[in-house]
């Protein structure tokens, strides 16, 4: 062995704005997924868990939570751009849910980052905001987000 290459997330540096990542490979959202996350997090909400009430609703079926959603919009990101990088999720803003995600759905996500900034308060970071957005699989907008992160700059990593 000549040497180790380490998967990591990508330090502020290496982050360009009006850059599209890609991220692959998308998640395949299944009923135990939405239902193991729904009851998890203590939503009771018919509209994820009861199928027959769901059945005479305006969408015919279930959804999928839009918090497992959004979770996944932001998780399939990770291993391309934050993971082991990133000091903190400093917010989220403007969180849409442009049409309904249903079991069986595969999620595909995609981030530009949007702007970026030194840390004024902390040396050796920077703070970036990204924009994400999560297609399903026939490229429909199921869900985007703008979120602020701080990420270490790589003279300064831990």
């Amino acid at each position: 062995m000549t040497s180790d290459v380490e998967q990591r997330g990508l330090y502020y540096e290496e982050l360009s704005p009006d850059t599209r990542y890609l991220h692959r490979p998308g998640r395949t959202l299944t009923e135990a997924d939405n239902v193991l996350f729904t009851t998890m997090t203590m939503n009771t909400q018919a509209l994820h868990l009861d199928a027959s009430w769901s059945a005479g609703q305006p969408f015919g079926q279930r959804l999928v939570n839009s918090m497992l959603t959004l979770s996944t919009l932001v998780g399939l990101s990770v291993a391309q751009l934050t993971q082991g990088t990133i000091v903190a999720n400093l917010g989220f803003a403007e969180v849409t849910f442009p049409a309904p995600v249903f079991h069986g759905d595969t999620l595909y996500a995609e981030t530009v980052v949007v702007t970026k900034r030194l840390s004024s308060s902390r040396p050796g970071q920077g703070v970036v905001t990204f924009a994400h957005t999560g297609r399903n699989q026939d490229g429909l907008v199921v869900v985007t987000a703008t979120r602020a992160v701080l990420v270490w700059c790589s003279d300064a990593r831990p």
